[in-house]
């Protein structure tokens, strides 16, 4: 491939990544993938079509992941310089899933002449089958699935309840070679894809969630917009007290006080040997917090369990959401069960602590993985479903499917995200809540805080970087979607129905 082509697909790439929040230019989006189904399809080569991909994904993943190295300029033990290169890094290992997806639709369905239907069907399951892979394997990387586009046209977002993410951007892929088919003058699928697209954008009109019901119990979003550079060790106090005058006060009508990840570094748990503690005491702190409450009052803090060997000696750690009511008791725990590599633990540490490479999280103990997903059932609240931060990102993995909860809460310390991670994540958030029917609270230090329904809407909000508090009733869930049933096999059927429509095109142009 010439340097002409190679420069085009990485622009397309670039321009691929605006489609996603913050910008949300998402027919920019469409174009940019119709041009390069386009570029893939001309390939003669299948070296030349993987080579197209590969540019591509190098420049969408280049773009759309720029907040990864904002989460460098907190880490003492490695330079900040060092995030670019792991931006562009990441960017190099993730280009090969759009690469894995030109290639196979070059190969199985290319044909001389201009792209037909058949060729965009096979590529449109062939990104469902890549994306997956992109968000399974080496534990995942689910970031930023094509379908989140959608939001901003939210009828068409609303369509996962259905079909789930993965498939849905395998229909996004449709919806640009629709676009690639009318340059070309082909008009069938545009003729079909295009009307029905457009009508789904329309049904947000007239659906969404019912209203919460009368007498529903409250819920209070906290956002303390202090960032990540004035969370040490010395802070507690100052970043507490921040806490406490946005949680409100407590009255007749139960109200559960959400607190994000990150924030409340002194440890809560009785129990552990008393060197642990240092000057704090963690019945002094449930007492503290437990008189913001009203009797009927729970409140949900993100913190840091210890777990001891035999000798009292300190052997992991984990990222833990508590629930403490009004009499400074715990009635529960979860640990966060997916964690970040290189984040909360570090992979292969006798190789990459040598080389002077370090998780990003302070300190020096890796976190262990909890059971999960799972629930805290609370008394006046039911089931809450638990996801910490990176956790809601991975469609079909965030309900405990024989115990569905009736809220989700998404605890995120965000201030590592720079200005683009924030909205980013809050998407993703937001489509959880569409696939699974239910409605999500997420409490972040600095932003985006939100109380999203169950149909994807946005409640409230506080915007990022500006302290506050939001109050409502617990929105409703839905009953449970197609999706919530079925989970990710849906993208397996999608992508074995678009595989069948394009043998079945292949053969009837014969």
């Amino acid at each position: 491939m010439n340097r002409y082509s190679a420069l085009t697909c990485f622009v397309l790439g670039a321009l691929a990544a605006t489609g996603f929040a913050p910008l949300d230019l998402w027919p920019l989006t469409l174009v940019a993938f119709a041009l390069w189904m386009k570029i893939v399809h001309d390939a003669p080569t299948l070296r030349s079509a993987l080579w197209r991909g590969w540019v591509f994904g190098v420049g969408h993943f280049t773009v759309n992941n720029n907040w990864f190295q904002h989460a460098f300029d907190f880490q003492d033990a490695m330079p900040p310089v060092l995030g670019y290169f792991a931006a562009v890094g990441l960017a190099l290992y993730l280009a090969v899933f759009p690469m894995l997806a030109g290639g196979l639709a070059w190969r199985i369905a290319r044909r001389p002449g201009a792209p037909d239907a058949t060729f965009v069907f096979v590529f449109a399951a062939a990104w469902i089958a890549t994306e997956w892979l992109r968000a399974t394997l080496f534990t995942g990387y689910a970031w930023d699935p094509l379908s989140v586009v959608w939001l901003p046209a939210i009828g068409v977002a609303r369509l996962s309840a259905w079909i789930g993410t993965y498939a849905l951007s395998g229909v996004t892929i449709l919806a640009a070679g629709a676009l690639l088919m009318l340059a070309v003058r082909r008009w069938t699928l545009p003729a079909v894809a295009l009307p029905a697209l457009g009508l789904a954008a329309l049904s947000a009109l007239w659906t969404n969630a019912p209203p919460p019901a009368a007498g529903t119990p409250l819920v209070r979003v906290v956002q303390p917009d202090i960032g990540q550079e004035d969370r040490s060790e010395t802070d507690g106090e100052r970043v507490l007290t921040a806490l406490e005058k946005l949680s409100g006060q407590g009255g007749a009508t139960p109200r559960l006080v959400v607190w994000p990840e990150g924030v409340v570094r002194d440890y809560v748990e009785d129990g552990y040997p008393f060197y642990a503690y240092g000057w704090s005491s963690p019945l002094y702190l449930r007492r503290r917090m437990a008189r913001l409450l009203g009797p009927q009052d729970i409140l949900l803090i993100g913190g840091t369990a210890l777990e001891f060997n035999a000798r009292d000696q300190i052997s992991g750690a984990a990222n833990s959401v508590f629930a403490l009511d009004a009499q400074a008791r715990l009635r529960g725990r979860y640990d966060k069960a997916h964690l970040v590599p290189y984040g909360e633990y570090l992979p292969m540490p006798w190789l990459l602590k040598p080389l002077g490479l370090a998780r990003l999280v302070p300190g020096d103990i890796d976190f262990t993985s909890g059971k999960g997903p799972a629930n805290l059932t609370l008394p006046g609240f039911g089931s809450i479903g638990m996801q910490i931060c990176y956790e809601i990102i991975f469609s079909g993995e965030v309900v405990d499917r024989a115990h569905r909860p009736r809220i989700l809460f998404n605890p995120s310390n965000d201030a590592w995200f720079g200005k683009w991670g924030p909205p980013q994540h809050l998407a993703q958030a937001r489509m959880r809540a569409i696939e699974e029917g239910l409605p999500i609270l997420r409490a972040t230090p600095t932003g985006i805080s939100a109380i999203i329904a169950a149909d994807g809407r946005l409640v409230a909000a506080v915007p990022h970087e500006t302290a506050g508090a939001i109050e409502q009733p617990m929105p409703s869930a839905l009953p449970p979607t197609l999706f919530s049933r079925v989970g990710n096999a849906m993208a397996a059927i999608v992508a074995a129905l678009m595989l069948a429509s394009a043998v079945a095109l292949r053969r009837r142009q014969r």
